[in-house]
Parts: C-alpha cells; structure tokens; sequence
C-alpha cells in the first residue's frame, strides 16, 4: 500500500513538474496552444488530403502586404507537393480588397469572410493569423502577424509537415 502511495505521488509530481513547464513555456516563450479542429471548416472549399496554411488578412493590415509575395512563393514551390495556400480576407467591403490584390496580387486560394464567422472557428486574435493544419484538420502550428526575419521558421515548419506526410 505505502508503495503504490509513494508511486502515485512521483506520477502527480511528474504531472505538476509538466503542466509547470507547459505554462513556463508558453509564458516565457510566447508559446500559444493551436486550436484543435476535427477536420478543416468547410468554408475554405475542398481541401482533402491537402496540408494548408490558412492566412487570415485584411486589406488595411501593413504586415499582410509583405506576408503576400512569401505566401506565393510557397504556393509556388510547395504546392505540387501537396501544400495549399488559403488567404482569408476579413474585410467589410470586398471593394477594399479587391483594390489590396490589384496592389499586391495572390497566386493562392482566396475566401472571403466579412462577417468573421471563420476567423471566429480559428479564433484570430492578429492581423495576419496564419494556421498550418494537417490533411485531417489539426492545427499544427499558428503565427500571430508576419515577420520576414521568421519566415525561414515559417518554411521549415511547411516542411517537416510535408515530409510527415508522406
């Protein structure tokens, strides 16, 4: 009995040891849990079988102009491997986005979301809000704005879930 006692207490301690250095984690390094998707909303279109990075962006949003170019490189170079690229736009009036990609053109998928129901499923907190989901749904990995200095990050996370794939 004082055994089994002393072993469920290293196991809780072992639990509270984790769950502290989770919270450490996300503290320190900025780290925000993905939210789970069972498999990807139905508004982005038909994605089967498909790894997406799902961007959300607005036609005012600075960073989502430099996001634009990368986006279509990896569309580009990524895509016959299985990756597809998905801009959502938030925009009220479609006219403000539509001048945006007149000024800074899309080579990827586009949805359009101005009532925000999508970007409510993918919680977005920033503008861009990027999620990088599996062919099942799940959300491997999220990014608040864009930063050009991250993006070799960005990419090798495209690239790993690609090679994971296989």
């Amino acid at each position: 009995m004082k055994r089994e006692f002393l072993a469920s207490g290293r196991r809780l301690a072992i639990r509270g040891l984790a769950a502290a250095a989770a919270v450490a984690c996300i503290v320190l390094c900025g780290v925000v849990p993905a939210p789970a998707q069972a498999a990807p909303p139905s508004e982005l279109g038909e994605t089967k079988g498909k790894l997406l990075w799902v961007d959300f962006w607005a036609s005012w949003c600075a960073p989502c102009r430099r996001s634009f170019p990368w986006l279509n490189d990896m569309q580009a170079k990524y895509g016959k491997q299985g990756l597809e690229v998905i801009g959502v736009n938030l925009d009220n009036e479609k006219g403000a986005a539509d001048k945006f990609l007149r000024e800074v053109p899309a080579r990827f998928t586009l949805r359009f979301d101005p009532a925000g129901k999508l970007a409510q499923k993918f919680d977005v907190q920033a503008m861009p809000s990027s999620f990088l989901l599996d062919a099942a749904g799940n959300v491997l990995a999220t990014h608040a704005g864009f930063r050009l200095a991250e993006s070799a990050e960005y990419e090798a996370q495209i690239k790993a879930a690609l090679a994971g794939s296989r």
